[in-house]
């Protein structure tokens, strides 16, 4: 049976800060496309492509990192 060490919850959540800060700053948002039918006449169909976009300003990527890292320290450091 596998067994690992316990981890602190500022230390996980650190992490998982780190996680999305790292994502956010390399994607600068998350985009997605959208198909609508706009045509539909017997055999004859046509749709229109959508493209979606939720920006992420890189502050917020680099607060979450900022805030990850102190987290990541201050849970190591608690031990």
């Amino acid at each position: 049976m596998l067994s690992f060490p316990r981890m602190k919850t500022a230390t996980i959540v650190g992490i998982l800060l780190i996680v999305l800060g790292l994502g956010g700053l390399v994607l600068q948002g998350i985009s997605w496309t959208t198909e609508e039918k706009v045509l539909d006449i017997g055999p004859i169909e046509a749709t229109k492509a959508e493209e979606h976009r939720v920006p992420i300003p890189p502050i917020a990527g680099a607060l979450a990192l900022a805030g990850g890292v102190a987290l990541v320290i201050v849970g190591s450091r608690s031990r």
